[in-house]
Parts: C-alpha cells; structure tokens; sequence
C-alpha cells in the first residue's frame, strides 16, 4: 500500500489521460537519467522533466502495490524499478546549484526514494480533466473551422503583456487555449481562484469565445525555467495544440535564467520540428509612450528611451493596497475583480 500525496495524484491522472504521452507510467531509472542529461526519453523522444514518484518506505520490484489518496483506493502501480536520486541529478535539472531555488527546494523536500513502473487508476478520477487531443473535440463543436490551435501557458493573473501576447496568437491561428497552471505554486504567486477569476472577465467580456477556450492544468510549477518551458509545448501539443508561446523567462523564478533562455533551448530542440509543434517565440512586451500602445522591441523603436516596463510587482503592490493597478498594466475590469476576491485570497501563502 502506496498513500500519495495531491502532487503525485495530478501526475498519476495525466499519466493515464494521455497528456503525458508517450509516458503511461512513472519513470524508471535509466529513463530518468536520460531525460535528466539528455533531455530525451529512451525511444529518442524529446522530454525535458522527469515524472517521478516518491515512497518513504522501501517495496519489492516486481510487486503489485495499491495506491491510495485520502485513505481512499484509487489505483495501482506495478513496481519495475527503485532508485535514489542525487543532488547532482537536482542541479542538473535546475541548471544550478543553489539550494534556496523553489524548484530544489521543493524536491529536497520530498524523499529521494523513487519508484518505477505502469499504472492503473480508476476511471472516475479522469472525469473533467484534460486528456490528449481535447482541443479537437471541444473546438468540433465550438468552431468547426478551427484547424490551427494556440497554446499559452501562464502562472499568473493575466495583464496587458499577457493580453498582447495572446491577441497576437489569434491573429496568427484559428484559437486560442488558455491553459492556467493550477497545481503547486510558490509562495507569493497567484492562486489558482485569483487567476481562473481574472481570466473568466477576459473570456466573458473581451475574447471571442468561438475561438477561445479556458481550462487550468492540473501539475506542479517547477521554475525550471528553459527545460520547463519545453516541457510546457510537449503536454500542450499532446491535449491538441498546433502552436505554443514561449514568452520572456518562461517558467523562470528569480535571475536563475537569461530571459531568453528558453527561445534559444526551443530553437535548439526544435530545429526540424521534432517536437511536432510549431514555437511562437515572442519578445516581452512593454507599453512605449512614444507608440501610446502596447509594443515589443521587434516593433517599436523607442525600448532606451520611451519603455515602460509592466511591472508585475507594481501590479502586485496595488492589488495588496486594494487599488487598480496602472490601467496600461492590467485591465480595471480584471483588477476589480481580483480584489472583490479579497485581499487573503489573491496570493498563495505560504
């Protein structure tokens, strides 16, 4: 008997939904080393971070364990490997050594024991959670023209940057798939009400709904920055994504990562198209006040003198005080509606 915890539970489901595809299972451990340091599985299949699951108590390879959440049976995994994972496999998967980032912090939290093999879960527990090729069959009945599909993957409250980066993938595509991380986040980040909230105002009175469509992913944030932002285009192409963002320190924390990092990780992976899915690398956008509008560097001449950057801190120190933040920031109709939340609830603690 394997108790697991809510983490473990959200892998578990898109292992079996087919949104970790080609995954059906945990990794074992010359699958894990491969992704680790080669950024591959071993079919030669690109993937980027290893899905793991963590016991505090040793168990047989070969055996059969059920799995429970909550004192409650929802599964079992056929145990075909056990292995113990390093800090050097940490710090090659974070692209650093130090122990106070998020990411490391999280996984030396856990227990460093891992256990390998397929799994089984009871099908109820798939019930309203994303599995491969979703977009096909939402957008069969919502928009049957829609052949060219956007995915865009954000931890955060959406703000005019967000908006803008988002407006131009439904220029370039047929839709648009606003996918929400709404699993483990650091302190100090959204919550998941705080940003599905701001984006229901932008779904309900801005977006053209037949070819927009909302719904949070259900995994962990692990501020793995490039890798992670790899990682993010895989699990989106597997839910029917043709196209996927990959913004400004995608899936960054801190100064752990150049801020284009990720473009130069995508352009490297992706150089015959062997992810299956075509990259938007888009530049950050800023407001110039010099253009009066929303621009990035690719378009607007004035980034030395006329940049205004969107701060998500001044948007987060407004929002705290119970004030609209600079409306060339955010929208007045998204902060409003984050702050009817109430202060306790726009922000994880800890």
């Amino acid at each position: 008997m394997i108790h697991i915890n809510h983490e473990n539970l959200l892998d578990l489901k898109y292992l079996a939904s087919g949104v970790f595809d080609p995954l059906h299972g945990f990794m074992n451990y010359e699958e894990f080393k491969s992704v680790v340091y080669d950024m591959k599985l071993l079919n030669d299949n690109i993937w980027t971070l290893p899905i793991t699951l963590e016991v505090n108590d040793d168990y047989n390879v070969g055996s059969i364990q059920d799995l429970y959440y909550n004192q409650t049976l929802i599964g079992k995994i056929h145990i075909e490997d056990k292995f113990q994972i390093q800090d050097k496999d940490l710090f090659e998967i974070f692209q650093t050594k130090d122990l106070n980032h998020p990411g490391i912090k999280k996984e030396k939290s856990k227990s460093s024991l891992k256990i390998a093999g397929k799994i089984q879960i009871k099908e109820e527990l798939l019930k309203n959670t994303l599995y491969k090729g979703m977009l096909q069959d939402v957008f069969s009945k919502k928009n049957k023209e829609v052949k060219t599909i956007a995915g865009f993957q954000t931890r955060n409250a959406i703000h005019r940057a967000h908006e803008h980066l988002q407006k131009i993938a439904l220029e370039l595509c047929d839709a648009l798939f606003i996918n929400p991380l709404v699993g483990w986040k650091k302190q100090g980040d959204f919550t998941q009400e705080a940003v599905m909230s701001a984006y229901k105002v932008m779904f309900d009175e801005f977006y053209p709904q037949h070819r927009v469509f909302i719904q949070g992913l259900e995994t962990n944030m692990r501020y793995a920055g490039p890798k992670e932002a790899i990682f993010h285009a895989i699990v989106r192409k597997n839910i029917g994504c043709t196209h996927f963002i990959i913004g400004r320190d995608h899936a960054g924390v801190g100064d752990y990562y150049g801020v284009y990092d990720a473009h130069k990780l995508a352009k490297e992976l992706n150089s015959t198209n062997k992810l299956g899915i075509e990259l938007l690398l888009l530049k950050e956008p800023y407001f110039c006040t010099k253009c009066d509008q929303i621009v990035s560097e690719k378009v607007c001449s004035h980034e030395n003198t006329h940049k205004i950057s969107i701060s998500g801190t001044k948007i987060r120190q407004a929002l705290v005080s119970g004030k609209i933040p600079d409306e060339r920031f955010m929208r007045k109709e998204v902060a409003k509606a984050l702050i009817d939340l109430g202060m306790d609830n726009i922000f994880i603690k800890e």
